[in-house]
C-alpha cells in the first residue's frame, strides 16, 4: 500500500523521474510512493532513480504500455 500516488501519465523523460524524486524529498523514510506512468523508459529510469539514492523498488509492473511502480523512500543521508 503507498502513502502518496504520483500520476505522471503522458509524461516522458525525464519528467517522471524528476517529479517522482521531487516528491520523494518531500517523504519521510519509510513512506512509500506509487507512481503511475506511460514513458517506456520508465522502467529503467525509476531503477536507475532508486539504485542511486537508496530508494526500494517494491513493485514494478506494466499493463497495456501502462507502468506502475512502487518505491520506499530511503533514510535520510
Amino acid at each position: 500500500m503507498a502513502d502518496r500516488r504520483l500520476d505522471v501519465r503522458g509524461l516522458n523523460c525525464p519528467l517522471p523521474v524528476l517529479k517522482a524524486r521531487k516528491q520523494l524529498a518531500a517523504m519521510a523514510a519509510g513512506e512509500r510512493l506509487e507512481v503511475l506512468a506511460t514513458d517506456p523508459k520508465a522502467p529503467a529510469d525509476f531503477a536507475e532513480l532508486c539504485a542511486a539514492a537508496g530508494h526500494r523498488l517494491l513493485a514494478s509492473e506494466e499493463r497495456a504500455g501502462e507502468y506502475r511502480f512502487l518505491i520506499e523512500r530511503a533514510p535520510a543521508g
